[in-house]
């Protein structure tokens, strides 16, 4: 029953009667106006939804961003594959928001980003393959070189390449190897170990003026050993030409970037060596100092094959040890057919092993 308020006016009249339930409409009211006024699912996280975009427009575009600012195209380069753990990051904050927009958005970068790693989540590898290569930086302050070469020995390689051999560690390696290869060369710091004859053994210079570089600080590049050398490997279906190298390191500095000159000269050196090679079965192997998304290798890759994106059964990261995040340790072939890679035990380097079987 409705309740009538008897009150008086100010005039002395009586009041005219009040539905309690007046306030009651208007808190509804007010309810279904706050609702109302709310944005739909379409306008909420429209910030997760510009990241979303920037990210899959950078992974897109990674080729398009310039290195003329601390070489921050190569940076991006680098670690591209990582992108990826940012979408996940987006998905909980699109969820939680109920975004329909930030979800749409992640299409782009899902898209983008399978399209560019998604080959490398599967296992390619197929049989082991004629010949078996294998490449390793063992490390200049290695504690263990005698038990590195006896890992390396019992891989089974018909082919080991070795970087950054120091003078003091180059007889433990040679002693250690010999029963297992009996060929073998050393160039400098760089070696190549072989169960079968090798001949036409140089270095290759992998050091450059400074001319195509303009845009680069010129700095000191001369180094006291050879870094590279090229040699060929003689087999039952012919001689395979392999190159073996160890580019310069690269370092991140906050006043200079990413100070990648001395390793893309080197790049670019041993890109003109391997285009001029006669022989057209050719293997590289080596610690490049960065991963073959960089642009700096875009004279090799463009000659050459990737062993780990061909034949490979994961990223396939070799650096640093404890903690891999970059595959900087390549084999490269042209020529002949890679059907497996795959990463080796670690040793005592801050380096992995890598090893692949090659067919003709």
């Amino acid at each position: 029953m409705t309740e009538v308020d008897t009150a008086e006016t100010e005039q002395g009249g009586a009041a005219a009667p009040r539905d309690a339930g007046d306030g009651t409409w208007r808190v509804r009211i007010r309810r279904v106006l706050r609702v109302c006024s709310r944005p739909g699912p379409w306008k909420r996280g429209l910030v997760l939804a510009v990241v979303a975009v920037l990210l899959g427009l950078v992974m897109l575009l990674h080729a398009q961003i310039p290195n003329r600012v601390g070489n921050l195209g190569s940076l991006v380069e680098t670690f591209l594959p990582w992108f990826g753990l940012v979408i996940p990051v987006l998905l909980a904050g699109a969820l939680w928001r109920r975004s329909a927009s930030a979800v749409v958005a992640l299409v782009l970068p899902v898209v983008v980003w399978l399209s560019l790693f998604g080959g490398l989540l599967g296992d390619k590898s197929g049989p082991g393959g004629d010949l078996t290569v294998a490449s390793h930086n063992v490390g200049a302050d290695n504690p263990d070189p005698v038990g590195t070469a006896r890992d390396l020995a019992a891989s089974g390689a018909d082919v080991l390449a070795l970087e950054e051999l120091a003078q003091q560690a180059r007889g433990t390696y040679e002693k250690e190897l010999a029963k297992a290869y009996p060929h073998h060369t050393v160039q400098g710091t760089v070696g190549l170990w072989s169960k079968l004859p090798l001949s036409d053994t140089r270095p290759v210079d992998i050091k450059m003026d400074y001319g195509p570089l303009a845009d680069s600080k010129p700095v000191d590049i001369e180094m006291d050993d050879a870094r590279a050398l090229r040699t060929t490997v003689a087999t039952d279906q012919g001689p395979l030409v392999v190159y073996v190298a160890h580019l310069a390191s690269v370092r991140v500095n906050p006043r200079a970037g990413f100070g990648v000159a001395q390793r893309d000269r080197g790049a670019q050196a041993l890109g003109q060596a391997i285009a001029a090679e006669q022989n057209e079965r050719v293997v590289l192997l080596g610690d490049l100092n960065g991963t073959m998304d960089d642009r700096a290798f875009a004279e090799i890759t463009s000659q050459m094959r990737s062993a780990q994106v061909a034949a490979g059964d994961g990223f396939g990261f070799t650096w640093p040890a404890n903690f891999p995040v970059a595959r900087i340790d390549q084999i490269l072939v042209r020529g002949v057919k890679p059907e497996s890679s795959r990463v080796l035990p670690a040793t005592g380097s801050d380096h992995l092993p890598v090893a692949a079987g090659i067919t003709w």
